[in-house]
């Protein structure tokens, strides 16, 4: 069964797979560990469809991951087949995505959700005070050794 595709698709990616395609120009990794030549193509999903995804195939990856928002109409070099996969139907893009093509990146969370410029904020800022306390507790145990303090 093919349809016409959605006028955005969604495909979730590593941080590093889009860093590589910010250099390149073009995005060629099918789902994680394999790559639009091993696959033939590119997975993608609806908007409503990504959390299913996620939970299913990127949930363990341990690395950062992040949503790329597709409009298909920027493609240059793919088609977008929707195609029936079990009982419903997905996106897949046939060939390379073009960085053009990515209107959106949102980086997600380890649940899958997308993250706020607060909750980056908070996590940014919440490391850089575990830091400065660690170097002041270290800096403390130095100056307790060398019998500076009483």
């Amino acid at each position: 069964m093919t349809a016409s595709p959605p006028e955005r698709i969604f495909h979730i990616a590593t941080a590093a797979d889009w860093r590589r395609t910010l250099e390149t120009g073009t995005y060629t990794t099918s789902t994680i560990g394999r790559t639009l030549e091993e696959e033939g193509f590119i997975h993608a999903s609806r908007r409503e469809q990504v959390p299913g995804v996620f939970d299913r195939y990127y949930r363990g990856a341990g690395e950062h991951l992040v949503l790329l928002t597709i409009a298909p109409e920027r493609l240059t070099a793919a088609e977008v087949r929707v195609e029936a996969v079990g009982d419903d139907t997905y996106p897949h893009v046939y060939g390379p995505i073009d960085r053009g093509a990515v209107v959106d990146v949102t980086p997600l969370d380890r649940r899958g959700r997308p993250e706020t410029l607060t909750s980056l904020w908070v996590k940014g800022m919440a490391v850089r005070m575990g830091l400065a306390l660690v170097v002041m507790l270290g800096v403390a145990i130095l100056l307790w050794a060398l019998g500076v303090t009483r």
